[in-house]
């Protein structure tokens, strides 16, 4: 087994992609969520058929629009349940090869890959760090690495981060439930939180008042389905670490990436660098 992995911390992404498929979430909506994860991602610099990886593809919902645009898609995660899913999601696109492994265990050749990605996945590793290093690894000088990570709300008033210091010492009693509590509690918490919330601010800013800064403004034109997936990611997981700017770009500078530039928009944050082509 990985070194670099938490065993409850993955099988309750084993229980959540098993559960929320996203097969009910429209389209639309997932193809707005993708963009926003690769607005600051160069397409254009990219190899004709370029090959590349996805580590931690979950459901697939993000490598079933990146297969569009490349030549191969390598598609890995260490939950058996979740890859289960994702070759379901991507049944009929010839271009996707799976794998079970973890980050520190993939089944490429080093410098052998022309991009590569990760979304939301390397906070949840006992050291994050490493997960960069070992994706970087895998990539040809040159080649650009997007990496999605929690925040640590460095770009938020006090308020907002107190807010969430109480909302994490709730998630660290609910991901210690059994599987059936934390997914109806998830449930109750999509439904008296996530949704009030989101169409709050949605209202908001459709009078035309600022509302960028309100709690769970992200969701205000998504479906129950996100939400209740969302929050069973949130508050369901065991293991979870957050990072400011500075932090996530130490880590991808000494992870061997240069030319680092962040996504200025929510979900933050969003980064993305290439491979150094000198050592």
């Amino acid at each position: 087994m990985s070194g670099n992995l938490d065993p409850r911390t993955l099988d309750g992404f084993g229980v959540e992609w098993s559960r929320f498929d996203q097969s009910q979430v429209p389209k639309e909506e997932l193809l707005r969520r993708f963009d926003d994860y690769f607005r600051i991602f160069p397409w254009d610099q990219l190899p004709y058929d370029a090959i590349g990886f996805d580590v931690g593809c979950g459901s697939g919902r993000w490598a079933a629009f990146v297969a569009e645009r490349v030549g191969t898609l390598h598609c890995v995660d260490a939950s058996a349940p979740a890859l289960a899913v994702a070759q379901r999601t991507l049944a009929g696109r010839a271009n996707c090869v799976f794998h079970l492994a973890s980050v520190d265990t993939l089944p490429f050749e080093d410098e052998s890959m022309d991009f590569g990605y990760s979304l939301g996945v390397l906070h949840h590793l006992p050291d994050t760090a490493a997960g960069i290093a070992d994706c970087v690894r895998k990539l040809k000088p040159g080649a650009p690495f997007l990496v999605y990570l929690y925040y640590a709300f460095d770009n938020r008033p006090a308020w907002y981060r107190a807010l969430w210091q109480a909302s994490d010492r709730l998630r660290r009693v609910i991901s210690r439930m059994p599987d059936w509590a934390k997914l109806a509690t998830a449930d109750v918490i999509a439904a008296t939180v996530y949704w009030p919330l989101a169409r709050a601010g949605r209202a908001v800013a459709r009078v035309g008042l600022s509302a960028q800064t309100l709690p769970l403004f992200y969701y205000r034109d998504t479906s129950f389905e996100t939400m209740r997936t969302d929050a069973l990611d949130r508050f369901g997981t065991l293991l979870e670490r957050r990072f400011t700017v500075a932090e996530i770009r130490r880590m991808m500078e000494a992870a061997g990436l240069e030319g680092i530039t962040f996504s200025d928009a929510a979900p933050y944050w969003c980064a993305v660098g290439a491979k150094r082509t000198c050592p």
